[in-house]
């Protein structure tokens, strides 16, 4: 993984859209959430394969959304290493708390979030048919319910 590096986008700077597509179908859900939050991304050879957002959601607490590699870079252990970064980053910042959520449907998102540490805290049914007006189907299974994870540090 040499010449890879994570940096801050700037609020000057357009954020990586296509890729924050990837990981939330709703181009208004992220427009949201990046106001909010701070976005990172992930450069391999100057050029972005990755991204993630960090929201303070309340006091000590903040929530990791929108994890996306470029579908050519996954597998490779890119996740991981935003996922391990965005930990560092919550902890400098004073957090306590480290959420994240995923769809049901999210296999391997669910798996790759228990194997950093995150442990399941609960579910929110009906979330995406709540928030969402198109049916998003993920490994052939309509994604419902979000899986929420949190790390206690």
């Amino acid at each position: 993984m040499n010449q890879v590096k994570i940096k801050k986008i700037e609020r000057t700077e357009e954020p990586p859209f296509d890729l924050l597509l990837l990981a939330d179908p709703s181009m208004e859900v992220i427009k949201s959430y990046i106001e909010r939050g701070i976005c990172y991304a992930l450069e391999k050879e100057n050029k972005i394969i990755g991204v993630y957002v960090l929201i303070e959601t309340r006091p000590l607490t903040y929530e990791l959304v929108n994890i996306a590699i470029d579908s050519k870079h996954q597998g490779n252990g890119y996740g991981k290493m935003m996922i391990f970064d965005a930990i560092e980053k919550a902890k400098s910042f004073g957090a306590k708390v480290l959420e994240v959520g995923t769809g049901n449907s999210g296999i391997s998102q669910l798996a790759l979030y228990q194997k950093c540490g995150f442990k399941i805290k609960g579910i929110d049914h009906d979330f995406f048919k709540r928030h969402y007006s198109e049916k998003i189907i993920e490994n052939g299974i309509e994604c419902i319910d979000m899986i929420r994870l949190s790390m206690d540090f």
